[in-house]
């Protein structure tokens, strides 16, 4: 935990924090470690980065989380686009 805080320059209470607001689960080891994809640490780098300039770690959660969806929904409007031609 300490070396992905390090990665994104936050706290590993920062890190604590998503994952008690659901915003990302890490996977833990047989000792109990957590362990963070590449994605969840570019997530966590977004929430910090929103924290940073005043955002609310809530409000931050749930911009990351709508602009997730947004991101999901312009990859399937591109594979149906893609599918019609």
């Amino acid at each position: 935990m300490g070396r992905a805080a390090d990665l994104i320059g936050a706290t590993q209470a920062f890190l604590r924090s998503l994952d008690e607001a659901k915003l990302i689960t890490p996977q833990r080891s047989s000792g109990g470690h957590r362990r963070y994809s590449r994605h969840q640490l570019r997530i966590a780098a977004r929430a910090r980065e929103l924290v940073d300039q005043g955002t609310p770690l809530e409000a931050a959660c749930r911009i990351i989380s709508l602009e997730d969806q947004l991101d999901q929904a312009l990859e399937r409007n591109a594979v149906l686009s893609e599918n019609r031609d």
